[in-house]
């Protein structure tokens, strides 16, 4: 068993991922709760704008031109997605809006594999300028990176909760959620409250793609399949609740890379998202299914 100074740095690199986890889970809830979609196109859409900001930024050093290009890129592909596609699938059962953007990755991917072959065993990495300096914690050294990683996390949950909860526009997105068509008869511009959720999921989506370059590898298949982290947190919310969300990715962030230094269950970190889950649907199913027998009885 590893001691306790061979966890600390992953303690440290799992708060970090945690945080970005939280970021894109935030994102796919609110899209949820407006539209009925879970955005499974969320990674292909980060991983392609990490790899256009890389491919615009000399030596892979990133600096506010390529910040830029992949928010745009993504929140451009996101919000046209959105529009083209949202109102055809407002009506269709939700077992279709789960899968609908099934398409959307497979196409993004399939783009990246034909723009960005790895040739000849070459690496592409991305570097951000807060990669260097930093400072240590009780001999741990921590990155710029990893801390705004974690507030990052930390400010977008927060503030969408507060947005949900106190304004105008996140009301009409919670009503929404409810009953589309209620709310609609209600006055509310449905289409507009929806095109804000779709463009607020691609600015999200680039954010989160250029922290993950950076903290796990600029490459086309980790990055778009890392959305399986944030699904699970929200999953674990049963895709409702911002702090749940935030408090899951957390925890499948720690989860994950603590299992690392441990050589027996170094090959299983991949599937601790697959695993709490599970184990949070089961739970959450048993206390359904308790409180139903308990109002029949």
């Amino acid at each position: 068993m590893p001691s306790w100074q061979d966890f600390q740095p992953f303690l440290v690199s799992g708060l970090a991922l945690g945080g970005v986890y939280a970021l894109s889970g935030v994102g796919m809830v609110v899209l949820y709760q407006a539209t009925g979609v879970v955005y499974l196109a969320f990674g292909a859409v980060g991983a392609m704008g990490a790899l256009i900001a890389w491919s615009v930024s000399p030596s892979g050093n990133l600096g506010w031109l390529g910040w830029l290009v992949c928010i745009l890129f993504s929140a451009a592909v996101t919000l046209a997605y959105g529009m083209v596609f949202g109102p055809l699938l407002a009506k269709r059962d939700p077992l279709v809006k789960a899968t609908a953007t099934l398409g959307l990755l497979l196409v993004l991917f399939g783009v990246m594999d034909l723009l960005w072959t790895t040739s000849g065993g070459e690496a592409r990495s991305i570097s951000l300028p807060t990669d260097t300096g930093g400072f240590t914690i009780t001999g741990i050294q921590v990155s710029w990176t990893q801390v705004i990683g974690l507030a990052v996390g930390v400010v977008i949950a927060v503030a969408t909760g507060v947005f949900l909860r106190y304004t105008k526009l996140g009301t009409a997105m919670r009503a929404m959620a409810n009953d589309r068509e209620i709310t609609a008869t209600l006055g509310v511009p449905v289409r507009r409250v929806e095109a804000v959720a779709w463009l607020g999921c691609g600015v999200l989506a680039g954010v989160a793609g250029v922290l993950l370059g950076d903290m796990v590898a600029l490459d086309a298949t980790t990055l778009t399949f890392l959305v399986i982290s944030s699904l699970a947190a929200a999953l674990i919310a049963r895709l409702r609740s911002i702090a749940v969300t935030f408090a899951a990715a957390i925890l499948v962030g720690l989860v994950q890379n603590l299992l690392v230094p441990i050589p027996s269950l170094t090959n299983y970190s991949d599937m601790t998202p697959f695993v709490l889950a599970a184990l949070a649907l089961l739970v959450l199913s048993r206390r359904r299914v308790i409180s139903r027998s308990r109002e029949e009885a």
